[in-house]
């Protein structure tokens, strides 16, 4: 029987910044779609671990930087997304960078002795575009995106992600927890029923988990409840037929994980994007933004909007349970408990972060100052 990750994981700012070296530094992180930034030189940025990333439009490809000027480590821009003319122009002293990264120029340039410009162009940082969405890495290696997407893409191309376009601007929703609880609480289906009886209803037990390759993938088959009368079935009663898709995705709804810490949400009208940004031990900013194909027709919009408010809900009855875990963790009664053998997603993400972090296998918080250590050791000596 596997069992869930020790409670001390969850709020020790040791392992916490374990993880963000180890773990989070060396994984994909979504930025945007392309059609966030659709013309020359129009840029997004996005901020993780201390770092600022700039993505920019560049001669119909994308490249990406960290949004630090060489010269005294300023922030070059600001804001979600922006439009740049021709070229990146630091706020403090005005050194200039063409959208390739390159060093145009440094004013009063004679007094820098030495200098070579061709050694001082933006830190450039791996990307890749992946069906119009646009991924970054800070380190490491490892599959690529569309590696661990290539079992299900047969059912990502339904939904056309190469069209898509933004029906709004990002949201950050902070949360006082541990970003496992957020991660965790979106794959355990056992609490469907239980803290989301309207959401539960709709899905008539067809509510299904499962490990596909790298990927955490949920589906359900949302239907008509004669006795609800909120907003989840009057959104399936406004919902149109999608013509892209084929009859058994009419009202489907789909979620997969690429782990530890993105999402994509699908439902037949739109699809939302969920990353799960570790602030601290115990906090956690929840980024997301919804993404839909282009269609005018009432009965769209009208489902889009109660498709908001749906979410709104179970988002807040989210909110109130994962409150309540991260305050248990910090009970000495709990040390960790049983996963059902049902709960295919969170018994993987387990055994995936022990593999990396060994030091998260010991029940018992190691002394301050240790955990590093002990987890160099445990990796040394094979122990998992």
């Amino acid at each position: 029987m596997t069992r869930s990750l020790p409670a001390w994981t969850y709020h020790n700012a040791e392992f916490f910044d374990l993880e963000a070296r180890e773990l989070f530094a060396h994984s994909w992180h979504l930025v945007c779609h392309a059609n966030d930034i659709p013309d020359e030189g129009a840029y997004a940025t996005f901020e993780i671990l201390r770092e600022s990333i700039v993505v920019v439009r560049s001669q119909g490809t994308f490249r990406t930087f960290h949004n630090v000027c060489r010269h005294r480590g300023a922030t070059l821009v600001d804001g979600p997304t922006g439009q740049l003319k021709g070229k990146f122009v630091c706020p403090y002293h005005a050194w200039s960078y063409a959208l390739d990264g390159s060093l145009l120029s440094v004013p009063h340039r004679t007094e820098f002795s030495g200098l070579i410009t061709a050694e001082h162009g933006l830190r450039s940082i791996e990307t890749e575009t992946f069906m119009g969405f646009i991924f970054v890495r800070l380190s490491g290696t490892g599959p690529s995106i569309a590696e661990q997407f290539a079992p299900v893409m047969a059912e990502l191309n339904l939904y056309q992600f190469e069209h898509l376009q933004p029906l709004g601007k990002v949201t950050l929703r902070p949360r006082a927890v541990n970003w496992k609880q957020i991660a965790d609480n979106y794959v355990d289906a056992l609490h469907i029923p239980v803290a989301h009886p309207a959401l539960s209803s709709m899905f008539a037990g067809s509510y299904r988990n499962e490990v596909v390759g790298d990927l955490h993938r949920m589906s359900g088959d949302l239907k008509t409840d004669r006795k609800s009368t909120g907003s989840a079935n009057a959104y399936l009663q406004v919902l149109p037929t999608m013509s892209h898709l084929p009859d058994t995705h009419q009202h489907r709804w789909l979620y997969y994980r690429m782990w530890p810490g993105l999402a994509f949400d699908i439902y037949p009208d739109q699809v939302d994007f969920m990353q799960f940004i570790p602030v601290s031990a115990t906090e956690t900013l929840i980024r997301e933004i919804p993404y839909a194909l282009p269609d005018n027709r009432r009965e769209t919009r009208v489902a889009r909007y109660l498709n908001w408010r749906v979410n709104r809900n179970v988002n807040a009855e989210d909110t109130t349970i994962i409150n309540r875990v991260q305050a248990g963790m910090g009970s000495s009664s709990f040390d960790s408990g049983p996963l059902a053998d049902s709960e295919v997603c969170l018994i993987d993400s387990v055994r995936r972060l022990q593999a990396l972090l060994p030091v998260s296998t010991l029940a018992q918080e190691p002394a301050p100052g240790t955990v590093a250590t002990l987890n160099t050791e445990m990796l040394a000596a094979g122990t998992i």
